[in-house]
């Protein structure tokens, strides 16, 4: 079961919190559901333009956490980049808590919380391997080098798997790469899981990226923060086409 699922909804319930804390009665649940996923949809679509030169910035969210009370809608936005967030004077955090507001009808309370190692988080990673893509960067290169910068950062061990016309060519294909351990189906392993698609001129890739960050300690916090430096073994890289 381990290798078909997602391996953070594998361990959520047992070593993984929930993204969404909240109660809600039957009448109510599917509403609030429907509103959670509109939240995070219209957070991931916002994309920052840079006053100077007018250019789309990543603000290089890897989770939202939604929490509610009987007043307000929290949402706690971990983000690697949270400058870009919250903008000069913090003008773009006060424009986006307002069309939440609008969107939703309630009332919003954002709050940004910084993620000290990317290289950890695999959604940040698959983001940086995607937006690279896009630039037309070999797709060989840019696995090399996302896994290279991942295990210098204390990872234990890391996958990546690439599905789409690689490289232009006419045929779509699989690509992996693998360095370490990734112990999918071991519930104390903290095994982060990570997806985006790059839109390439030929069409849509896939990444997948699985790291992981050594085990679950005794407050089972998965941020990455106590990953230690990798004790897997420096030998080549293993590839597979498909």
């Amino acid at each position: 079961m381990g290798q078909k699922i997602n391996p953070v909804a594998f361990r959520t319930g047992i070593m993984e919190d929930w993204k969404s804390r909240w109660y809600a009665s039957k009448k109510e649940f599917a509403e609030l559901l429907v509103e959670d996923k509109l939240i995070r949809d219209y957070i991931k679509k916002q994309k920052p333009k840079d006053d100077d030169k007018g250019r789309g910035m990543n603000p290089a969210i890897s989770k939202i956490v939604i929490e509610r009370t009987r007043d307000e809608v929290r949402v706690i936005l971990h983000s690697a980049r949270p400058g870009v967030l919250i903008g000069q004077s913090g003008k773009r955090i006060e424009e986006l808590q307002n069309r939440l507001q609008e969107l939703t009808g309630r009332r919003i309370n954002l709050k940004i919380e910084e993620e000290t190692r990317p290289e950890l988080i695999a959604q940040l990673v698959a983001e940086n391997i995607s937006e690279q893509l896009q630039r037309r960067a070999g797709f060989r290169r840019t696995m090399k080098k996302a896994i290279e910068e991942t295990m210098a950062a204390g990872a234990k061990g890391i996958k990546i798997r690439l599905a789409g016309r690689l490289g232009g060519a006419e045929m779509a294909r699989c690509e992996k790469a693998i360095e370490g351990s990734i112990p999918l189906s071991t519930l104390r392993a903290k095994i982060d899981f990570g997806f985006d698609e790059a839109l390439i001129a030929q069409g849509h890739i896939g990444v997948q990226v699985w790291i992981n960050q050594g085990e679950y300690d005794s407050e089972g916090i998965n941020d990455g923060s106590n990953a230690q430096k990798s004790q897997a073994s420096k030998g080549a890289k293993r590839s597979y086409k498909r």
